[in-house]
C-alpha cells in the first residue's frame, strides 16, 4: 500500500512538510507498514519556496538586497538538490509584508531587490528559475528589478529613472544594450493567479493600488504611468505588453517578466506541483492525501488540495484532505476530486492555542481517519 501525502502548509501554525509528517505519524499508528511518500506542495504564495526546497531536497540561501522602499533588507530564495533550480517569492525582496501600513509607498516601492536575488542566483549557476510573484508591495511594471539586471530607462534627459512607478511618467527610452547576457540561457517559469492587464479600470494600479497605499489620486496617476511605460516598450521593443492577461500581476510585475524575459506565465498550482513531481509519485499509489489551513469553496480556486486531487483523479485515486478547519460550503471541493474531507481542530479554543496544538491535532486527526479505514476493510472482509 503506497499512501502519497501531499498538503499545503497551514498558515502561521505549521510548514507544508510538519502537516505532512504529522499525518504520516497518525496513519503508521493504525498502518505501519505502508509505504509513505511525503511531497510538501504550495500554490505560489507563502511557503512556496520553503515547500519546493523540502520537495526537491535543497536549500535556503540568504543575500542583503535592497527592499521595497530603498533600505537594505535580508531576503532568501531556495536552490534545488540538483542545484539545477531556484526558487525566488518575489515577496521575500519587495513584499507588502515588509512595509508598515503607514509606510506603504506606490510611488516610490520598488521591485529592485527582486532582481537582486535572480543576479544571486545566476551568479550560483542556476539557468532554471520559479518565481512567485504574489504579496507585492510595487507598482513599478518591474522597472526596478530590470534595473537590477542591467537594463536602463531614461527620461528625456537621459537621467536614469529613480525607484518606484510614478517615475515611468517620466520615461523617454529603454536600452536593453546593458541587460545580463546570462538570462538569455534562461527558463524563468512566473507563477501567476490572476488575469488582470497592466492598465485600465481592471488593471495593477486600480485593483491592487489600494491596498499597497494608494489613494484615488494615486491610483490614476500610476495608471497614467503604466499605460505610458507600456506605450515606450512598445516604441523600444516593438512588444504590446497593456493585454496580456497576467501583465498587471505585482503592480505590473507580470509585464516585466513578458515582455523583458520571454517567461511563461502560468497558474501557481501549475508550476508547483510539477515542480515537486506530484504526478509521478501518485500514479502508482493507492491513496492521496491532502490538506490547507481553511478548506472551503475558495479552495476551487487554485489551491492546493484540488490541484492536488486533479492529478490524483487522472489515476482513479481516493483522496482524503485533512484541514484546520472546513468551511459552510465544503461540498463544492467534493465537485473537484476530494473524496472526503476533515477538520482537524477538535475544540472551541483560541487561534493562538490552535497554533500551539497544530501538531497534535493534525497527528489526532489523521489517526482517527486510518482507524476509519481499518474498520471499512475489517468490514469489508
Amino acid at each position: 500500500m503506497k499512501i502519497v501525502i501531499a498538503p499545503d502548509s497551514y498558515k502561521e501554525s505549521l510548514s507544508a512538510i510538519e502537516v505532512a509528517e504529522a499525518i504520516e505519524s497518525g496513519f503508521k499508528k493504525v498502518f505501519p507498514d505502508y509505504q509513505y511518500v511525503k511531497c510538501p506542495v504550495a500554490d505560489g504564495g507563502e511557503g512556496s519556496v520553503e515547500a519546493l526546497v523540502d520537495a526537491s531536497g535543497g536549500q535556503m540561501v540568504h543575500t542583503d538586497v535592497i527592499g521595497p522602499l530603498g533600505d537594505h533588507h535580508q531576503a532568501f530564495y531556495g536552490i534545488s538538490g540538483d542545484k539545477k533550480t531556484a526558487f525566488i517569492e518575489m515577496a521575500a525582496a519587495s513584499g507588502i509584508e515588509l512595509i508598515a501600513p503607514q509606510d506603504r509607498d506606490p510611488y516610490t516601492a520598488t521591485t529592485y531587490g527582486t532582481g537582486q536575488l535572480i543576479n544571486h542566483a545566476l551568479d550560483q549557476g542556476i539557468r532554471h528559475m520559479i518565481i512567485c510573484i504574489g504579496g507585492s508591495a510595487t507598482n513599478d511594471a518591474g522597472c526596478g528589478m530590470m534595473q537590477a539586471l542591467g537594463v536602463s530607462y531614461t527620461d528625456a534627459q537621459g537621467v536614469e529613472l529613480g525607484y518606484g512607478g510614478l517615475g515611468l511618467e517620466n520615461l523617454a527610452h529603454i536600452d536593453l544594450s546593458g541587460i545580463d547576457s546570462r538570462l538569455e540561457e534562461c527558463h524563468i517559469e512566473v507563477a501567476c493567479d490572476v488575469t488582470n492587464p497592466l492598465t485600465g479600470k481592471n488593471g495593477a494600479s486600480h485593483i491592487y493600488g489600494p491596498q499597497k497605499g494608494a489613494t484615488p489620486e494615486m491610483v490614476e496617476r500610476l495608471d497614467a504611468a503604466l499605460s505610458h511605460f507600456a506605450k515606450i516598450v512598445e516604441q523600444d521593443l516593438n512588444k504590446d505588453i497593456d493585454d496580456v492577461p497576467g501583465a498587471g500581476a505585482a503592480g505590473g510585475m507580470g509585464a516585466a517578466f513578458y515582455g523583458f524575459l520571454g517567461a511563461e506565465l502560468k497558474p501557481g498550482i501549475d508550476i508547483m506541483t510539477h515542480a515537486v513531481g506530484l504526478e509521478d509519485l501518485v500514479k502508482d499509489a493507492n491513496l492521496v492525501i491532502t490538506g490547507e489551513g481553511r478548506l472551503d469553496s475558495q479552495s476551487v480556486n487554485g489551491k492546493v488540495p484540488v490541484g492536488v486531487a486533479r492529478i490524483a483523479k487522472k489515476y482513479e485515486l481516493p483522496v482524503v484532505a485533512i484541514a484546520g478547519a472546513l468551511g459552510d460550503d465544503i461540498e463544492d471541493v467534493y465537485r473537484h476530486g476530494i473524496d472526503c474531507a476533515f477538520d482537524s481542530v477538535y475544540k472551541i479554543t483560541t487561534f493562538d492555542e490552535i497554533k500551539k496544538e497544530a501538531k497534535t491535532n493534525v497527528i489526532r486527526s489523521a489517526y482517527n481517519i486510518a482507524s476509519a479505514i481499518n474498520l471499512g476493510r475489517i468490514l469489508a472482509l
